[in-house]
């Protein structure tokens, strides 16, 4: 006893240095009690706090509600939360006045956390509930989501009775409008007794934080029409859905009736309204609501900045920092307002120095700030900022992790991405839509057909497979990974489609090379009257790419000029590459000397469709246009300016300009540089690129490989292949296709066998390409059974594959062969092309088969092919050998799109031959028309008539000749005379 009183008078010792009167006073009384009671009306600091508990605990007064609960009013006041929690935790008479007490001020302080874990501990010490814990608590599970104990509450409050309580009804409608079960909100609104402005505008507020506007709009007008008038947070409420609904006219009419009732300078309607005028495009109402507003406060700056941000992000910017000079301290909100304004303006210096003002305020640990950090600094393609940002973030919740797997996918870091999904797991957070979203990328972009099926699952099992960008994506993943049937199955499942849907489709089908398929979904598109945009023209087009498309690139051309999409640069840029692939380059030229707005990709488009005609006279040409008119050259300009270097000198002035680019470390440049040198024979270059350039890199091998085969060295190529072979790159197929090249240059059954036993040991047997390359390698090696053997082992035969195998039957002068073949292949179901019939021609002309030659060019125009000039020379020359003269010569003047001089002078040949001076003497006279210099024309023609007798006839061809100032050229023999030198 006697040491307890010492330690009171020494705490009243303490004390006494700061209110001396008083605790001379309370120091001769015997009551502890009213004495320290007295001392905590009398603090004024927080400092006078901390001594005082000590007197608290060592006087046992813990135990006395009246004394903890001036305390905890005491430190509430003093803005002192966490004494006052010890106070309480340090009571073991927590009643509930006195639980009531400290959760509704800690509520008020917004420490929700704080307050659901004092409820918690109430709980475990038995402490009863009231209708008054109740709202509190409550708010604090919906602000924090903690969706499990809210409804363990409710289930305490149906069993109490208090569920008929108003207020407590109300706080049940606000949890579950925040855990987005705004179907239970609304029911439980229904079952009340009676309702209040508070429960409606609960409701209200429900339905515009769920993004339900609609229902927002239909709860407030049963309002109206109920007489209940609204008050600030209704406006405060109804204003934003009015906003993103664009219903400018009750917004509008909501201000003059806040005007009318004296609420349009409230502090909470104010934001509001500034937004509303903002989204209206009316910026200068809104400056005039900032500029007359009374009291501006942290949140009236805030929505002054969001408003500006959206429209203005520098003078966003310019309000941030008059909002600091003006000595208001920025919170959370006003960095999530103002940051993304740096992505805007793409300043990475701007968000550095943001960054550096949310860490000096403290507010690097909110986890909204920390998100939209992550995000500025991705956006601005600062993937290791984001990093940063977020590895040192102390909290993260379910958006920070979709935040920086976002980045990830974004910069082509899938599996970065897929790893974090793996640790966002770990750490407790189930995936979201949006995860689900970010997975299904990065698996596209990886091909990573079972992770996906994965996801698509967990979407099942998680109900978000209703949700339509998880639909989308889904869509996009099996199309990326050449899965159709299943892009198709699901599609067709889908509830309800969007333009994006049909867009994935069609862009899919694309993709995969069906583009019959993709014509479909376009054409449901339009009779399902969904509103087509320009990613849908983009995608339908990007599959137009031969001559016969021609027609249909036109009529979509047409269809957005009726839309209004002429003016959209990309969509112009993907009809320059359609008019460019369709062969119709003025067109192409046309479009883009009259495009209102172009861009280096625009002129980048036309230079490729040139250089891929070859003419590169007209690449050059618009080259120089180009920089005429003030555009830069990219890298991939460049690409296209290699190929067509007339001289070194060009080249090197390319690579010069490149290296000041720094589009030299690109690959596929650097590659193209390769090629130039080796060009022009100049090798020392391609090897000291070579050794300069990123070695891991499996293209600049490849190239290497390719610059031996131009030179003809088969040698190096295996030399080259064995360095490569000991390093750590993988070979891909068009390194084997190469060095089959080189085997076929020293014609060796020996090497080719070895490299096909390397390919099949190394899976690479499977790729139809290499498996090719090998039937015409076997061929030209005489091997024809091995040849069938490795097409017999083809799992997928392409037409190549079937125009290789019958093109080496044909060599090898077996036209049935080749025929049984052809016949094969369309049983196969697959169609015959172009290529494959100029091989069963080829076959036909050297085996002599002229009838099997009429039957295959009949085939040919049955099946909608038109024969080339390389069909009809194949045929005219065989014909014309079997002296069928008159055949030969309808097929010449039936010849759509007029003959060739070569196809025609075959076939005058082939009259000299047989001593057909008829049709000779009209396919000369056709050749002199098409070609009067061709002086072989003259020549076989004069020896038609002197074979026939006709010298008179012969004398005038002879005398034409003359006059054209043509000579026969003098034949010569490489074969030594005996006694002579070469």
């Amino acid at each position: 006893m006697k040491l307890k009183q010492c330690l009171y008078y020494d705490h009243i010792h303490l004390l006494s240095n700061l209110y001396p009167l008083h605790c001379r006073k309370f120091a001769t009384f015997s009551s502890p009690q009213s004495h320290v009671q007295s001392i905590i009306k009398l603090c004024k600091r927080v400092e006078d706090l901390k001594p005082l508990i000590s007197l608290i605990i060592v006087d046992g007064l813990f135990n006395y509600k009246h004394v903890i609960s001036e305390f905890i009013e005491k430190c509430i006041h003093l803005d002192a939360p966490e004494l006052a929690l010890s106070a309480f935790y340090a009571s073991q008479n927590r009643s509930l006045l006195l639980q009531n007490l400290i959760i509704k001020h800690l509520c008020n302080l917004g420490l929700y956390q704080d307050v659901i874990n004092v409820y918690k501990s109430c709980k475990l010490l038995g402490t009863s509930d009231g209708n008054y814990t109740f709202p509190y608590v409550i708010k604090g599970c919906s602000a924090v989501s903690d969706e499990k104990l809210g409804k363990e509450i409710h289930g305490v409050v149906i069993r109490t009775g208090y569920d008929r309580n108003t207020f407590v009804q109300t706080a049940f409608i606000c949890f579950y409008a925040r855990i987005q079960r705004m179907d239970i909100a609304h029911k439980l609104f229904d079952k009340m007794s009676e309702w209040d402005v508070v429960s409606w505008n609960a409701l209200i507020s429900g339905y515009s934080y769920n993004g339900l506007d609609y229902d927002g709009i239909k709860v407030f007008h049963d309002y109206w029409m109920k007489g209940v008038k609204p008050n600030v947070a209704t406006l405060a409420s109804i204003v934003p859905i009015c906003t993103r609904l664009s219903f400018r006219n009750l917004g509008r009419s909501l201000h003059t009736y806040s005007v009318k009732s004296g609420f349009y300078q409230d502090e909470l309607l104010i934001p509001a309204l500034i937004s509303m005028y903002a989204s209206n495009n009316d910026i200068h109402a809104a400056k005039s609501l900032f500029d007359l507003s009374p009291m501006k406060n942290v949140v009236v700056w805030n929505s002054m900045i969001y408003a500006y941000a959206q429209k203005m992000p520098e003078v966003a910017l310019e309000m941030f920092q008059q909002m600091v000079s003006d000595d208001f301290y920025p919170n959370s909100a006003t960095f999530v307002s103002v940051i993304p304004c740096c992505e805007k303006l793409n300043s990475v210096c701007h968000g550095g120095i943001l960054h550096g003002c949310v860490v000096k305020n403290g507010l690097d640990n909110h986890i909204s700030v920390a998100t939209t950090l992550i995000s500025m600094y991705e956006k601005s393609g600062s993937i290791g900022s984001a990093e940063n940002v977020f590895t040192w973030a102390p909290q993260k919740n379910l958006h920070t992790w979709n935040s920086i797997m976002s980045a990830y996918v974004h910069h082509g870091l899938s599996r970065l991405c897929l790893d974090s999904v793996y640790k966002m797991q770990l750490a407790g957070f189930d995936p979201d839509p949006i995860s689900i979203v970010n997975v299904l990328s990065a698996c596209s972009e990886l091909k990573a057909l079972l992770q996906g099926k994965s996801a698509h699952a967990l979407s099942i099992r998680k109900g978000f497979d209703s949700n339509i960008n998880v639909s989308n994506s889904l869509l996009a993943f099996y199309t990326n990974c050449h899965q159709l049937h299943s892009s198709f199955k699901l599609f067709d499942l889908l509830p309800s489609k969007t333009t994006i849907s049909w867009n994935t489709m069609i862009s899919g089908c694309v993709y995969n090379g069906e583009n019959e398929k993709a014509a479909s979904y376009f054409q449901r598109l339009q009779l399902e009257d969904v509103q087509l945009d320009v990613v849908s023209l983009i995608s339908i087009i990007s599959g137009l790419n031969e001559t016969v498309d021609l027609a249909q690139g036109t009529a979509l051309h047409g269809l957005a000029l009726k839309f209004g999409f002429d003016s959209d640069v990309t969509l112009s840029n993907a009809l320059i590459n359609m008019y460019c692939s369709c062969r119709n380059l003025e067109s192409a030229s046309l479009l883009l000397h009259t495009m209102s707005h172009r861009c280096l990709v625009s002129w980048n488009s036309l230079i490729t469709g040139y250089r891929c005609h070859n003419l590169h006279e007209e690449v050059i040409s618009l080259f120089k246009e180009m920089i005429s008119y003030s555009y830069n050259p990219n890298y991939v300009t460049l690409l296209n300016l290699l190929p067509g270097c007339p001289t070194l000198l060009q080249g090197k002035s390319i690579h010069c300009y490149a290296i000041k680019i720094e589009a030299i470390y690109r690959a596929p440049f650097l590659t193209s540089l390769i090629c130039m040198y080796s060009k022009f024979n100049h090798l020392i270059s391609c090897f000291r690129l070579f050794e300069t350039g990123d070695k891991i890199d499996i293209s600049l091998w490849n190239v290497m490989l390719s610059v031996f085969l131009e030179g003809g060295n088969a040698g190096k190529v295996f030399s080259h292949l064995r360095k490569l072979l000991q390093s750590e790159v993988k070979v891909d197929h068009v390194t084997i296709v190469r060095v089959i090249s080189a085997c076929s240059q020293l014609s060796s059954i020996t090497v080719t066998n070895f490299v096909l036993a390397f390919v099949i040991k190394n899976g690479f047997v499977q790729e139809t390409i290499v498996s090719n390359a090998f039937i015409d390698l076997y061929a030209k090696c005489g091997d024809i059974p091995m040849a069938r053997k490795v097409f017999e082992c083809l799992v997928y035969k392409d037409a190549v594959s079937w125009s290789t195998i019958i093109n080496a039957y044909g060599l090898h002068g077996d036209c049935e062969g080749a025929i049984s073949l052809l016949f094969e292949m369309e049983d196969s179901g697959m169609k015959p092309d172009s290529i494959t019939y100029l091989s069963i021609l080829s076959a036909c002309s050297h085996a002599g088969l002229a009838y099997q030659g009429k039957i295959i060019i009949n085939s040919m125009l049955k099946n909608g092919i038109q024969p080339g000039t390389e069909h009809f020379s194949c045929v005219v020359n065989l014909l014309g050998r079997k002296g069928l003269l008159s055949e030969a010569y309808d097929i010449v003047n039936n010849m759509s799109g007029g003959v060739s001089v070569s196809v025609l002078e075959a076939l005058l040949g082939a009259c000299m031959v047989h001593g057909n001076v008829e049709i000779g003497e009209k396919v000369g006279e056709s050749i002199i028309h098409k070609d009067p210099k061709n002086g072989r024309t003259y020549v076989i023609l004069h020896n038609i008539y002197a074979g026939a007798g006709r010298w008179e006839d012969a004398n005038t061809i002879r005398c034409a000749m003359e006059e054209e100032g043509l000579n026969k050229v003098v034949g010569f023999s490489m074969v030594p005379i005996a006694g002579t030198k070469l």
